[in-house]
């Protein structure tokens, strides 16, 4: 028994032997993306077919952390000014050292891949005197530009949110959205939009960084299909914890909506 205490310490999720008063896990600075953007595109071009990647790499772990990871055979549509729906990451990025961003983003063009168009492609440093409170970048490409807006949050924990859905009595529309503290104020990560046809998970977990003993809120936005009726509003929130895992349920006159957050140290 002596032998396994060490090793039980190790999991964030389940210390023991006083998950109140560990000491062993502790917060640190991490990387959270806001928003990607699509700034800038061809002339005379109102919307555009997007595949490719960006990524991240923190000293935790050299191979690639997706923010957004599209092949060619399944791009999206975005519009000039419009939000780049991100995909990742798969877990919290550490930011005790610099972060390299790296990205490869293309337009479909046609049939063939040799008529694409480069959008972005390169890298950036991000360094450790990137702000907390949320910044955008711009990066510029061949044919485009794409903003990046993200902060270096100090003292943050790993949230991942896991979104259940079921009990559908009728299609609707739903959007998620995630505001974490940040520089000072509370700032908005858009995580899903789309619409629910029938009982499902959504198809990713979401990993968001949150100051520790700081407020995560999320917000649903629901809308009825064909309804003369605005969309209906519903928040929740979730207090940081290093430890652990909170659970909510919402539950709507078509639908019902249960929530997971897992709460981890990023080591």
């Amino acid at each position: 028994e002596a032998q396994l205490e060490p090793m039980m310490l190790l999991d964030p999720t389940d210390c023991f032997p006083d998950r109140e008063r560990c000491v062993v896990h502790s917060v640190r600075y991490m990387m959270q993306i806001f928003s990607l953007k699509l700034a800038k595109v061809p002339v005379n071009t109102s919307s555009v077919q997007l595949y490719g990647c960006i990524a991240a790499r923190d000293c935790l772990d050299s191979l690639l952390n997706y923010i957004v990871n599209r092949s060619r055979d399944d791009p999206i549509t975005v519009h000039q000014g419009s939000l780049i729906e991100m995909t990742g990451p798969k877990r919290g990025i550490t930011m005790t050292s610099p972060v390299l961003v790296e990205f490869d983003m293309r337009i479909r063009k046609g049939e063939q891949e040799e008529d694409d168009l480069q959008l972005i492609d390169g890298a950036i440093d991000c360094e450790l005197t990137t702000p907390s409170r949320p910044s955008t970048n711009r990066i510029n490409g061949d044919c485009g530009a794409v903003d990046i807006t993200l902060a270096r949050v100090p003292g943050a924990v790993e949230a991942t949110i896991d979104v259940i859905i079921s009990k559908v009595q009728s299609g609707f529309s739903l959007s998620l959205s995630s505001f974490v503290f940040a520089g000072g104020s509370h700032e908005g990560i858009e995580l899903f939009c789309g619409t629910i046809g029938e009982s499902c998970g959504l198809t990713r977990r979401y990993v968001i960084a949150v100051q520790m003993g700081s407020w995560m809120h999320l917000k649903f936005n629901v809308g009825q299909k064909g309804s003369e009726y605005d969309d209906l509003e519903r928040y929740c929130r979730f207090k940081a914890d290093i430890h652990g895992c909170d659970c909510r349920q919402i539950i709507l006159e078509h639908a019902s909506i249960s929530l997971k957050v897992t709460w981890l140290i990023v080591r």
